[in-house]
């Protein structure tokens, strides 16, 4: 059986919502943050720019 948190994930992916936590993306050997989309050197643990950290 499904648990609650199972069918709201289901239900906002069927409508085109990200329901994986949010982390790093990589653009050419940097860490992207997801937030504001700035560069950052794959050590990085926090964003520079904003303050997002996964």
């Amino acid at each position: 059986m499904a648990t609650n948190g199972d069918m709201f994930d289901e239900f906002l992916s069927e409508r085109g919502h990200r329901t994986e936590a949010p982390g790093w993306e990589t653009e050419y050997n940097k860490k992207q943050c997801p937030e504001c989309m700035g560069l950052h050197d794959m050590s990085a643990m926090e964003c520079s720019v904003c303050g997002w950290s996964p």
